[in-house]
């Protein structure tokens, strides 16, 4: 699901209201592909830096086999191992699902109702460090507004009707639904959720435990809550930092119980919300915890063009929507400033033009296929691959693409328990990668 999309329920019209009364059943698409169609017409932006993009081709010569665990997933997004040797994979239409080592899966009941639109649904879940001890897992998703039950809604409410408001417009509407992180217990026999409670609003992507214990949660630019498009650059509100740092894409830091932790940079700031740690991303759909180092690297969409890597730091600006390496939907012109640095704002490490639309990030840190041991690798939706990135400090040197021969679009990717690697695709299925002689 690829670029920032935060629901809206027109009511102007009676047509909206009986819509709202009752959405659409439709099974929605794994992922809206606006932002993979980068304008092929415009030349590609110019680098910061040697190697930020384009690294060369780095082929390895492990071989591996692929084996399908299980199919007929319903457009699964995250999984996380159970200490029991079976999975728990989030569906993005809001449902969860205990899956074996056999491949045999069954529903998981309890999750909180889900509102499903364009980009927004159920997303990331995570363990807790100490499962094995207290059974918490963690997850993000959208949820509808108070008394509208789960369900389906047309892309239309969150782009169409949603543009044509003004800002104030939109504050005046009916709630839009909200983006949450939650924390519950799974039941000692695996089949529902108990305890849910809401520990986070505001962020609803990727989830990863920090090494002191604290959770990051990754959050996609709430562009419904100041004057901009997907394609960001329409008005100096995105030039404010006060409500970059509410709206703009960020990253959040949370204790377990939801709490601020005592170290989060912008505490003093009565106008920040004191669960921010870092602000100025996209639509960060992968993000995971450099072993070597404990940062958060991260990678987002960006709009047309400019997919990219960042390593998070306390406190850093990131530049969305000001800065960017891509460029907008519909004219291929650039976006916000018009500059793709600026003082003040960080570079990322490195990004890809044209799209390669990637989702899900994971190290590779296990001993099955040594070659790949400090490896970074990524999920990529448009490209229909598994990149594997070759990582020297804080610099991409070299680039594979994997599994191109599947053609299927790569939604999460994960080291397993095992050493083994594990990949989710949008069409259903969980693959695992094994060593071939």
């Amino acid at each position: 699901m690829k670029i920032v999309i935060l629901a809206a329920i027109a009511a102007a019209t009676a047509a909206a209201a009986a819509a709202a009364a009752e959405p659409t059943r439709a099974v929605p698409p794994d992922n809206f592909t606006a932002d993979e169609q980068t304008p092929t017409s415009v030349p590609a932006p110019k680098p910061a830096f040697a190697g930020q993009t384009q690294a060369p081709t780095r082929k390895s010569s492990t071989r591996f086999a692929v084996e399908v665990v299980t199919g007929g997933l319903a457009s699964p997004w995250s999984l996380a191992f159970l200490p029991d040797g079976k999975l728990l994979v989030s569906e993005f239409r809001g449902t969860m699902r205990i899956v074996t080592a056999q491949g045999v899966h069954t529903a998981v009941e309890g999750v909180p109702p889900v509102k499903t639109i364009a980009a927004q649904g159920l997303h990331d879940v995570v363990l807790d460090p100490d499962f094995a001890h207290n059974r918490f897992v963690y997850f993000s998703y959208f949820a509808p507004p108070s008394g509208e039950p789960a369900g389906y809604w047309p892309e239309t409410f969150a782009y169409d009707r949603l543009f044509n408001l003004s800002v104030a417009e939109r504050r005046r509407m009916k709630s839009l639904g909200m983006e949450q992180v939650a924390r519950a217990r799974l039941s000692e026999d695996e089949t529902r959720l108990e305890d849910v409670a809401v520990i986070l609003q505001g962020t609803e992507r990727r989830l990863a435990f920090a090494p002191d214990g604290t959770l990051f949660a990754t959050g996609a630019d709430r562009f419904r809550f100041y004057n901009s498009d997907l394609s960001g650059g329409r008005t100096s509100y995105e030039t404010d930092l006060t409500i970059r740092k509410n709206f703009a894409g960020r990253i959040s830091r949370i204790n377990t119980d939801g709490s601020a932790p005592k170290d989060n940079p912008f505490l003093n700031d009565p106008l920040v919300p004191p669960d921010v740690f870092a602000f100025g991303v996209r639509d960060p759909e992968g993000a995971t915890i450099n072993p070597k180092t404990g940062e958060l690297w991260e990678v987002e969409h960006g709009p047309a063009g400019g997919d990219e890597i960042n390593i998070i730091r306390s406190g850093r600006d990131y530049g969305w929507p000001v800065i960017s390496y891509g460029r907008q939907y519909t004219s291929g012109k650039v976006v916000g400033s018009g500059l793709t640095a600026k003082a003040g704002m960080e570079q990322p490490i490195y990004y890809w033009f044209p799209d390669i639309a990637p989702s899900g990030l994971a190290f590779y840190n296990g001993d099955r296929f040594p070659e790949w041991k400090g490896n970074l690798f990524a999920g990529s939706l448009k490209g229909r691959s598994l990149i594997r990135l070759v990582i020297d400090g804080e610099r991409v040197v070299g680039e594979e693409h994997l599994l191109t021969d599947r053609n299927q679009r790569i939604r999460d990717v994960r080291q397993g328990p095992d050493g083994l690697i594990y990949v989710l695709t949008t069409d259903g299925y969980l693959l695992r990668l094994v060593p071939r002689r």
